[in-house]
């Protein structure tokens, strides 16, 4: 038995996504119904979900910690030459 499924999306979205599925033989609605049966058998999003900085939520929430911790605990330099000595001395 078939169900109808509602949803809000911006029009110009809804537009653009039609004229990508029209160029691969699709209809939105058949696209929508490819994705939830993907969905079922990935057993979750069946895509990497990135943020809009390229990377995954993970990875983007590791990174954000990496910064807090070195602008606590990391060294500053005054100058890159300061920095360089520093370098090579190690």
């Amino acid at each position: 038995m078939d169900t109808t499924i509602q949803i809000r999306t911006n029009q110009k979205t809804k537009k653009s996504a039609q004229l990508i599925l029209e160029k691969l033989g699709l209809d939105l609605s058949t696209a929508i119904n490819i994705y939830l049966v993907q969905i079922i058998a990935k057993k979750g999003i069946p895509f990497e979900i990135l943020t809009e900085n390229g990377m995954t939520v993970a990875e983007e929430k590791e990174l954000l910690e990496d910064i807090e911790w070195t602008k606590k605990h990391g060294k500053s330099y005054t100058s890159t030459k300061e920095m360089m000595e520093d370098i090579l001395a190690e």
